[in-house]
């Protein structure tokens, strides 16, 4: 993929510009994925990765308000269901029917490999979300700086627990590279910062029921855990407090054996546990922003504009990953009983 320079693109149907770094516009002929300068109206082809998590479903509300807010020619969205099988078919499906851009988010990493290369070499540029390939070029990478959830988390936990007691995470599935970056940066971090905090690592896949089940053993063993960090609220909300109401371990913050919990996602549902006291924090990841800027850099990439590392004028920063590859790292806030409030908070808006 060649160097990418930045670009001053301007979204038609809402007419505002929406540049994504300084300005300069690239040569259409060095348009990176291969895709014809002026081409906006191609068609752009999107999977949903899943439909069981509630950040997952509030994004697929996102991405057909903001397509037309863009003005992209969008096809009717597939969804993979969590299954990489599903993504390979649903993908050859769109480009069999004239997708010249992909949108995906492949929950499994590593495995995506092969249609990547394959895409390529078809010159049909990929925007992944929320997810960053272990191999492959995409155009460019939507997404927030996972290790900085599990920072975010470890210090929250460790300063509500005074550096000492005992902790439960639930790990992402670490076939992900965000399961496997929230993982990691929570433990360095507890390590470095908290060594007093004992963490009981439990890997779930992204299910709920896997996560309920160990945080029952959990409890079992150590009914005197402090703190739990969950690094997907959408799946793993509901079936946590499920266990700690059945079990009495859902008391409110004043309690001296309140378990504190930090979770991951910013769904509305996690902003109601905050407010009824029954969850302490979440880190807000941006649901909107995710659809809106795949969306953009999809049209982007078909217009023949290419970008740079930098920072935007949408509060983010596009960074050098490697492989020839960028990623725009999108704001991800700490939210608390402070600012659950606030109405700029996707959580806060959607259905509104």
């Amino acid at each position: 993929m060649p160097v990418r320079r930045s670009v001053r693109a301007v979204a038609t149907a809402a007419a505002v510009v929406l540049a994504a770094t300084a300005c300069g516009e690239s040569s259409p002929s060095s348009a990176p994925g291969g895709a014809a300068a002026g081409d906006a109206n191609a068609k752009v082809g999107v999977d949903f990765p899943r439909a069981d998590s509630d950040f997952w479903n509030s994004y697929i509300k996102y991405v057909p308000q903001f397509g037309k807010e863009l003005g992209v020619n969008m096809m009717a969205p597939t969804n993979s269901q969590n299954k990489v099988e599903n993504l390979v078919a649903n993908v050859q499906s769109l480009t069999g029917q004239g997708a010249k851009a992909i949108v995906m988010a492949p929950q499994d990493t590593g495995a995506i490999a092969t249609t990547l290369q394959r895409l390529e070499q078809q010159k049909i540029p990929v925007v992944t979300v929320d997810t960053r390939p272990d191999q492959g070029k995409v155009y460019m990478v939507v997404r927030a700086d996972n290790k900085a959830y599990g920072e975010k988390a470890c210090k929250f936990l460790g300063d509500k627990l005074g550096g000492k007691g005992k902790v439960v995470e639930f790990q992402g599935a670490l076939s992900s590279v965000n399961g496997r970056d929230r993982s990691e940066a929570f433990a360095a971090c507890m390590k470095k910062d908290y060594p007093g905090i004992t963490v009981f690592e439990e890997p779930t896949d992204w299910e709920g029921s896997k996560a309920s089940s160990a945080l029952q053993t959990r409890l079992n063993q150590h009914p005197d855990i402090k703190g739990i960090y969950m690094q997907a609220g959408g799946v793993f909300l509901a079936p946590t407090l499920q266990v700690l109401r059945s079990t009495n371990h859902l008391l409110p913050a004043t309690d001296p054996n309140h378990i504190f919990i930090v979770s991951n996602d910013g769904i509305p549902q996690e902003f109601e546990s905050i407010r009824k006291g029954e969850i302490d924090a979440t880190v807000s990841q941006p649901a909107d922003l995710y659809a809106k800027w795949a969306l953009f850099y999809a049209k982007a990439a078909l217009e023949g504009k290419s970008f740079k590392p930098g920072p935007t004028d949408h509060d983010s920063t596009i960074v050098d990953v490697g492989n020839g590859n960028l990623e725009d790292q999108l704001p991800a806030p700490l939210v608390t009983k402070d600012n659950v409030d606030d109405k700029a908070l996707w959580g806060n808006q959607i259905g509104k």
